[in-house]
């Protein structure tokens, strides 16, 4: 099929928490018509590309993107209208090029990265193939382990409870992603119900995970261990547990970690003994953005500390640029990075970012934003990536569901050839601490093992 770009569509859409964001259908000569959604990042790292907002307080505070609309409308589409969308990395170059500016703040990142990911899925489609095997080729089979937000704090929680923002669940010991979506929603529910039992609340944060009023950032992965064993799961096992503290948001001073919840304030050295503890007493398998953006001291004090023993994800640190993930393999400062499609603004420079990652031994977390859409992208891409977990919120809301739901469709799609990311998913093999996860079924109220 013909894959000439005839015209790019764009217009202002609301994203999960009501703010708009921008939208942009691809359309091609030989008749497809493709369509992409950009997401938004609540706590951002400042070296992220640059959203482009309008500014006029008379619409949805300031937050419009029609200038961003716009220019995918006039500016872009004058210049890719007529090139064919299978030439990826050309398309994405003359984008950059176009806007000129360091981070893409002259265009908006929003409207460069809605052409980028439109194009890509139109490229797809005209090629007669899965958005996933065309950015991935035939190699691409393994199914990623999802983690799920199911517990918030800090910002997603309005800092009413736990100073860490996401706690997450990964079923690394399903056998298929249709078993782990299974066993997380069950522990979610599980989890609603120790909740209750306690007087906690169950209101959710911006990506489905419950907001309690706990007393420490330790609480958190209790409940979680009870909920766990609630659903009939092995913690550790069945079911580990990861962390993102957002630690830039209660970083102060250049210096101190601010727990409010715990009243305390620490410095490098002993935050990062607060989370060898935390390691060495729960499943916990990751840790994102354990120290702040700036505190390039404090991570490599994490990465020598935990560095062999968890995956250790830079997520603000290093806002899926590749300049700055060659500084931080450079410097030896954690192992892994998060990667986000709208923190660099194209699908080519997310690509190049994650294989960076891969080539130096690290690994690549696939992650979506507290704004997010309906749309799918990044469960195609996790796959096509082979970066074997990705993170998109917790098992409710529809806008979190949607990837869970098709990467359940590409297992099904894949068949025989489908293999379960599970253990293998890390850089660093899961290893615990903790007796009662070292040898769950001894434990006296450990449940026992799902016969699968």
């Amino acid at each position: 099929m013909n894959a000439t770009i005839t015209a790019l569509l764009a217009r202002e859409i609301l994203d999960s928490r009501g703010n708009p964001t921008v939208e942009v259908d691809c359309l091609l000569s030989g008749g497809v018509r493709a369509r992409a959604a950009v997401p938004s990042g609540a706590s951002t790292g400042s070296r992220e590309a640059a959203e482009l907002r309008d500014g006029d307080a008379r619409r949805f505070g300031g937050k419009g993107v029609l200038r961003a609309v716009d220019h995918v409308n006039t500016v872009i589409a004058g210049q890719l209208v007529g090139r064919d969308a299978r030439e990826q990395a050309a398309i994405d170059a003359a984008m950059i090029a176009l806007d000129g500016s360091e981070n893409k703040a002259k265009l908006g990142a929003n409207a460069i990265l809605g052409v980028s990911l439109a194009v890509a899925r139109a490229a797809a489609q005209a090629s007669d193939l899965p958005l996933y095997r065309y950015l991935g080729g035939p190699a691409a089979t393994r199914l990623p382990v999802p983690h799920m937000n199911i517990l918030n704090g800090g910002v997603h929680a309005q800092w009413q409870g736990a100073d860490f923002q996401e706690y997450m669940i990964a079923p690394l010991g399903a056998s298929s992603v249709r078993e782990a979506v299974q066993w997380g929603a069950e522990v979610y529910h599980a989890l609603q119900a120790v909740l209750r039992a306690k007087g906690l609340s169950v209101g959710v944060g911006d990506e489905g995970g419950f907001a309690p009023r706990v007393q420490s950032n330790e609480q958190p992965l209790e409940l979680i261990e009870q909920a766990i064993e609630q659903a009939g799961l092995r913690p550790g096992q069945d079911v580990a547990i990861a962390i993102d503290p957002a630690s830039s948001e209660f970083f102060e001073d250049g210096r101190f970690y601010n727990l409010r919840s715990e009243n305390r304030r620490l410095d490098a050295e002993q935050m990062v003994a607060y989370y060898a503890r935390l390691v060495q007493s729960h499943p916990i398998v990751l840790l994102e953005d354990g120290m702040a953006e700036d505190d390039w001291a404090g991570w490599k004090l994490l990465n020598t500390a935990l560095g062999e023993r968890i995956e250790l994800v830079g997520d603000d640190i290093f806002c899926t640029n590749p300049a700055i993930i060659a500084r931080g393999i450079e410097q030896n400062i954690a192992n892994a990075v998060l990667i986000k499609l709208n923190q660099i603004g194209t699908l080519s420079e997310t690509i190049a970012a994650t294989r960076l990652a891969r080539d130096h031994g690290w690994g690549a977390f696939v992650s979506h934003r507290s704004g997010e859409t309906v749309d799918s992208f990044i469960a195609d891409l996790t796959v096509a990536l082979d970066t074997g977990h990705i993170k998109t919120g917790a098992p409710a809301r529809g806008e979190r569901v949607e990837k869970y739901n098709q990467l359940m469709r590409i297992e099904q799609g894949l068949g025989t050839a489908a293999r379960y990311a599970g253990a293998g998913a890390y850089v660093r093999a899961p290893r615990f601490g903790h007796e009662r996860v070292q040898d769950a079924g001894s434990h006296p109220h450990a449940a026992p093992a799902r016969t699968r």
